[in-house]
């Protein structure tokens, strides 16, 4: 007996629920990464079902292309094409060191020449597009031999790429490389002369840079489309790490930036919102938002004050807390002896994940900040700089060796692998994740990894 037909309007709906269900799958995997750390400031993404858990120099490798210079900037993507900054010295440079160690401080102003560079890749296969000289010159200050001249991430619109030398100048191309405006900023002094470090970030048409130094720490407003100020305030403050954060929460949208003095949100017109005390004497990592909760922390390896803060929106006034508190009205809570020194922590599926760049790894409760369990000592994981990323129920920490640990998610500690990139691979940038494709850059290359 024959089946019966399903009718036009069930075959439609059928078709129609495929259709969205496949819509919603595609957007839970990237398709361009415009900033640190992808589009919502996490390394998280939902979903990637194809996306690689294990790999080598070898194995599971798309391409892998060699990058002049020196750049500890991460890999931004628009439209199948990557974005990167370098910095290459006419003179033969002093390689960074892995591992953690004191006595980096390079003050004397080095000798070469420095071409400070925008390189444009091909998603796909790795080929050079084109690369545009920003600046040619002599570096004004030394750098710490673990930083690079070529370490803020740049920022895209999809129009635009913008990108931060720090004390050479900001510069905005289009898409195919031609300059459209630059500015240049009176080079400042960092602490020990160290360099700068934060990224721009770009909102509803305006850049927001932060620099905070020894001389006068300021933060700016720029409009995105010609480089000219909006507005500018200055800040007590004096040499800071961190990238800033735009918060939209239900009432308001705030620009987040942490600092060791006082961590401050402003609002879009500079005004200050609120701000608290209580962080580490060096601020490195970078805000984000997750849970309805913004999470700030710091945590410089030789301070006993090593927080991290999950704020609730809307606070107003001096939030601070007090020596006794670990919450307040504005502070959903805080653990005040946890954080991380250069990595983020990530929130993943309710849990928030901490990278210690000394090789232990823990977690939290993303909503109460509640032990789930102690820092757990990662075999032979040494000096962690990067900011750890998720996907498919794992947490991905890269250190300066090269070594990326998976590490499963949930309450209970597991390894699930070790993958290991070549000997002379160091480590130190965040990667870009997109269509399927984990980009991670090295001091000498950049990996396209993928599944077969």
């Amino acid at each position: 007996m024959s089946q019966p037909q399903p009718t036009r309007s069930l075959l439609v709906v059928v078709f129609t629920g495929c259709l969205l269900l496949s819509v919603a799958r595609a957007a839970m995997c990237e398709e361009n990464w415009p900033r640190f750390r992808g589009t919502d400031g996490t390394g998280v993404i939902d979903g990637g079902e194809r996306l690689p858990v294990e790999w080598s120099a070898t194995d599971h490798v798309k391409w892998k292309a060699e990058i002049p210079g020196r750049g500890w900037s991460s890999p931004v993507v628009w439209n199948g094409r990557i974005f990167l900054t370098s910095a290459v010295s006419s003179d033969e440079e002093e390689e960074s060191k892995k591992g953690l160690y004191f006595g980096g401080e390079r003050r004397e102003q080095p000798e070469g020449e420095f071409a400070w560079n925008v390189i444009c890749l091909d998603l796909d296969n790795g080929n050079v597009i084109w690369t545009q000289t920003a600046h040619r010159g002599k570096a004004p200050f030394g750098i710490h031999i673990k930083n690079s001249h070529a370490t803020e991430t740049p920022v895209t619109d999809g129009e635009r790429i913008y990108c931060y030398f720090g004390n050479i100048g900001l510069f905005c191309y289009d898409l195919e490389g031609t300059l459209i405006w630059t500015r240049q900023f009176p080079p400042v002094a960092t602490r020990y002369s160290w360099g700068l470090a934060a990224s721009p970030v770009l909102h509803e048409g305006r850049l927001y840079i932060v620099n905070d130094n020894e001389e006068q720490s300021y933060l700016l407003a720029l409009d995105a489309k010609t480089g000219d100020d909006v507005w500018r305030i200055e800040r007590e403050e004096k040499s800071n790490w961190s990238t800033p954060f735009v918060w939209q929460t239900p009432n308001r949208t705030e620009l987040v930036v942490p600092g060791s003095d006082r961590n401050r949100a402003y609002d879009l017109d500079g005004q200050l919102l609120y701000e608290f005390g209580g962080s580490s004497s060096i601020t490195i990592a970078t805000p984000y938002a997750a849970q309805g909760l913004l999470y700030v922390s710091s945590g410089y390896v030789l301070d006993r004050k090593k927080p991290i803060f999950a704020i609730r929106p809307g606070a107003t006034g001096d939030i601070s807390l007090e020596d006794d508190q670990t919450s307040n009205s504005s502070i959903a809570w805080c653990q005040k002896q946890a954080g991380p020194y250069n990595p983020s922590t990530i929130v993943y599926r309710d849990r928030l994940y901490v990278l210690l760049d000394r090789g232990l790894f823990a977690c939290y409760d993303a909503t109460t900040g509640q032990e789930i369990y102690s820092p757990q000592r990662l075999p032979a994981g040494r000096a962690f700089t990067s900011s750890p990323w998720a996907y498919q129920d794992r947490i991905f920490c890269l250190n300066e060796y090269g070594q990326t640990y998976v590490i499963a998610a949930g309450d209970s500690f597991k390894i699930e692998r070790v993958n290991h990139l070549a000997d002379d691979d160091m480590s130190m940038a965040t990667p870009a994740i997109v269509n399927e494709s984990l980009l991670l850059r090295t001091a000498g290359r950049l990996y396209c990894i993928t599944n077969p």
